[in-house]
């Protein structure tokens, strides 16, 4: 069964405080996780999903090894450099540690890995069990930095903490505390800017990076998506941060314009509308009329060029109607590229979007168009069969439902290995759903079976 969406305790919420409209913009349970259930269920887990993407430091998960396997592979985030942050390092505390204490056996740990593997840093979480016995991690990482010359920081993430925001919100705390602020970079300009809170999964970023380098806008820190360690120390430097999700490190936006007076704003890189007025409201909140200029000549062109690729699909999908119950993506997003290419929405889930993502749903969707609440294969079913859908774009686990009402099956999973953002993300959705509509397979599926034809 899948984790329901949960909030993290109050002892955990952003210390600049939320009004009650805010807390109310998610759905919510006042129940708590159980850590290490289920991938993403705990503090742990998004902490280290959170600081990975930093690509050229060491990760060392304090605790037992199923931690490190509960984590593994989890994250698709992609690097253009150094590998290292794939591999996943583990003090396996066991039974006598827990007795005596494993803070030798993370020193000693620490050491040998900087010998061999020679990191730009090291981060080092801790998990239930070593926070519990009262290890001092934080004492460990201060010797290891001092004996070795090697930033070596503490992320204190025990699972029992709380949710993925607990885990966001205490890893940015590591990154403000030890990290930012510790260097300067080499030049500035007048248009260095921060990304916050993407992870560069399946290479998300890189759709974008290119936009900004045609502007002339410079990325001084990534936080974290394809990210160097040194370029997160020099991040006070930007003259603007960008935040990508509003859901993760928005504290870090939050203390670096109370503490170094850099302004923030929340801006979406999925979908057309939205990623016009992210270059927007860049170029103005850098105040450069020329940049401005740049920017809507920008938007315009790759307008132009999206439309004449998309009319390359509208011809074969035009008419096709989709069922969309997708949890974990952009949900407006698939309904903003089909509606492009001419196809209908009949029906879709939106029992894990936020309010703000249901008011852009129900502006997109038409007035005949199905909103559930909830799901299950039943109900999907019979819509399929009542409005004669097309085809379902679900999650893995609804594929058998795809192949009992013998119509086309797209899954796309939020970590899957394509990227949806940018103008490229759009054309890249337009071409998975003609590929799955027109692959070859779903012909053999309407066919009957041998022993059926005799």
């Amino acid at each position: 069964m899948n984790p329901q969406p949960r909030e993290i305790n109050d002892s955990l919420s952003d210390s600049n405080g939320e009004n009650q409209q805010q807390r109310h913009k998610k759905k919510s349970s006042t129940q708590l996780p159980q850590p290490g259930t289920a991938q993403g269920s705990c503090a742990f887990d998004s902490a280290m999903i959170t600081l990975v993407p930093i690509t050229d430091a060491a990760h060392v998960v304090h605790g037992p090894s199923g931690c490190a396997a509960n984590i593994w592979g989890n994250s698709t985030s992609l690097s253009s450099g150094s590998m290292l942050y794939k591999i996943r390092f583990t003090t396996d505390i066991d039974e006598s540690d827990i007795i005596f204490g494993g803070a030798k056996k993370l020193y000693k740990g620490i050491l040998e890995l900087q010998r061999r593997y020679k990191p730009s840093a090291i981060f080092v979480y801790s998990t239930c069990i070593t926070a519990l016995i009262g290890d001092d991690i934080e004492g460990i990482c201060k010797d290891v930095t001092e004996t070795t010359g090697i930033p070596t920081i503490p992320v204190h993430c025990p699972g029992f903490i709380g949710g993925q925001k607990g885990g966001n919100r205490v890893a940015g705390e590591a990154l403000l505390e030890h990290v930012i602020g510790t260097a300067k970079p080499d030049v500035t300009t007048p248009f260095d800017i921060n990304l916050i809170g993407e992870y560069n999964i399946a290479g998300a970023m890189w759709n974008f990076l290119p936009l900004l380098e045609k502007l002339g806008i410079r990325v001084l820190s990534k936080i974290t998506a394809d990210a160097i360690y040194q370029e997160v120390c020099y991040a006070h430097h930007a003259k603007l941060n960008v935040v990508l999700s509003a859901n993760a490190l928005i504290n870090i936006a939050k203390k670096m314009q109370k503490v170094y007076g850099i302004p923030y704003i929340e801006e979406s890189i999925y979908g057309i509308e939205q990623i016009n007025q992210c270059l927007r409201n860049i170029a103005a909140n850098l105040r450069d009329i020329d940049l401005i200029e740049r920017t809507e000549k920008l938007i315009a062109e790759e307008a132009i060029a999206l439309e004449a690729k998309l009319n390359l699909y509208h011809s074969e999908l035009q008419g096709k109607r989709i069922i969309v119950t997708i949890k974990n993506f952009k949900s407006w997003l698939i309904i903003f590229t089909a509606q492009k290419l001419g196809m209908e929405v009949i029906a879709i889930c939106t029992q894990m979007n936020t309010e703000d993502e249901l008011v852009k749903i129900k502006d997109l969707l038409s007035r005949d168009s199905i909103i559930l609440e909830s799901e299950n294969s039943q109900k999907i079913l019979q819509i399929i069969k009542d409005y004669q859908a097309n085809i379902l774009i679900a999650e893995a686990r609804y594929l058998e439902t795809a192949l009992i009402a013998k119509i086309p099956f797209l899954d796309i999973h939020r970590q899957s290995d394509r990227a949806y953002t940018g103008y490229t993300g759009i054309w890249e959705l337009a071409r998975e759903l003609y590929a799955t509509f027109y692959n070859p397979v779903w012909e053999q599926v309407h066919q009957l079976a041998p022993w059926e034809e005799s």
